[in-house]
C-alpha cells in the first residue's frame, strides 16, 4: 500500500471539543484534507515551530526533543500516520542514527510537532484518507477567508482575532506588543498581534 504525502494546511479551533483545535493536513498532489484533534499545547508547539518570527525564551518540549535528538546524531526521516481507531489516529517516527534505522511509536500530535522542527515529510495511507479525508474545492484557498465573519474559520495558523484593540496601535507599539507576548510565553496574544502586522505589510 503506497504513502501519501501529506503538508500542513493550518491549525484552526475545534468546533466539536471546547478547548481544543483541528490540525489540517492535506494531501500533497490531490484536493482532500485530513483534520486531526489535538490539545491547546501540541497545537501551540507546532505554531510556533511554523512561524519563524515567534522564538519562545525558553525551550518547548518538542525543541527539548530536537535538541536532544541532535546531540546524539538521531535524524527524524519521516512521519507515518499509520492507523485510524475509532477516530483516534495512530502515527510512527522514522529515525535513523550512524545509518540504522529505528520506528518509534507516538502521538500523532507529536509527531506533527518534530516533523515540522526536523523539516521531515508527513504521509499517511490511502485507506485512511477514505475513511477520514475531506474533499475540498480545488480553487478554495483557506488562507483568503474573511477574519471579520465570526462563521469563519482562521486557518493560516492559529486564533480569530476578534477585538480591535491592535487596530490603533502603530507598527512600532505592536512590536513591542509582540516581544512582550513572548517573553511572557503568551502565545496566542502574540499570534493575533503577529496577524495585525502581517495585515499591514
Amino acid at each position: 500500500m503506497g504513502l501519501i504525502k501529506l503538508t500542513i494546511k493550518g491549525i484552526s479551533y475545534s468546533q466539536t471539543q471546547s478547548g481544543a483545535y483541528a490540525l489540517v493536513l492535506s494531501e500533497v498532489d490531490g484536493t482532500r484534507t485530513l483534520p486531526i484533534i489535538i490539545g491547546a499545547f501540541e497545537a501551540q508547539s507546532i505554531a510556533i515551530a511554523l512561524e519563524k518570527e515567534i522564538k519562545p525564551p525558553r525551550p518547548l518540549t518538542h525543541d527539548l526533543f530536537k535538541t536532544f535528538a541532535d546531540r546524539f546524531f538521531i535524524n527524524v526521516k519521516q512521519v507515518i500516520i499509520h492507523k485510524l481507531v475509532d477516530g483516534v489516529f495512530f502515527s510512527s517516527l522514522l529515525c535513523e542514527r550512524d545509518g540504522e534505522e529505528e520506528v518509534i511509536d507516538t502521538r500523532t500530535s507529536d509527531a506533527i510537532a518534530l516533523a515540522v522542527r526536523f523539516q521531515a515529510p508527513i504521509f499517511t495511507y490511502e485507506n485512511i484518507l477514505d475513511k477520514a479525508g475531506i474533499y475540498l474545492k480545488i480553487d478554495e484557498d483557506l488562507s483568503d477567508l474573511d477574519e471579520d465573519d465570526e462563521d469563519d474559520e482562521e486557518f493560516e495558523l492559529a486564533l480569530e482575532n476578534d477585538d480591535n484593540v491592535f487596530k490603533e496601535m502603530s507598527l512600532t507599539e505592536l512590536q513591542d506588543q509582540l516581544n512582550d507576548a513572548v517573553t511572557n510565553e503568551d502565545y496566542e496574544l502574540a499570534a493575533k498581534i503577529r496577524d495585525e502586522i502581517g495585515k499591514r505589510s
